[in-house]
């Protein structure tokens, strides 16, 4: 079963890759605000809050989770990014961005987790 969750690694970091250049392209270099990585954050929060929400209900099976759950929003969502952005926004003498990002950040995941495990239970 850790193959899948190798594989739901693979898949989830290179989406994350790909949709932070489709971001980050689109917004103002100027821009301190780290707007993909707090995009990427709070919908994979989302999904992984759905996705638990039917993994703890058995109405998904393990290796659904061990792939979707744990491999792909483990790797599609990311604390040491997120971290990285914070120290270098802090760097750049914008410490007021600094903490709303952290503020929104955190605000914004816990939020998606538990809109997504809600919405799962009407499904």
């Amino acid at each position: 079963m850790i193959w899948l969750i190798g594989i739901g690694g693979l898949l989830g970091s290179t989406v994350r890759f790909l949709l932070g250049i489709f971001i980050n392209s689109r917004i103002k270099k100027e821009a301190y605000f780290p707007y993909g990585t707090w995009m990427i954050n709070s919908t994979g929060s989302f999904l992984l809050g759905v996705l638990a929400n039917l993994y703890l209900t058995d109405r998904m099976s393990v290796w659904i989770w061990f792939l979707f759950g744990i491999g792909f929003c483990g790797a599609y969502t990311t604390f040491s990014t997120f971290a990285y952005e914070t120290i270098t926004i802090v760097g750049a003498k914008k410490g007021k961005v600094a903490w709303f990002y952290v503020i929104a950040s955190v605000f914004s995941g816990v939020l998606a987790a538990g809109i997504g495990f809600f919405l799962a239970n009407i499904v």
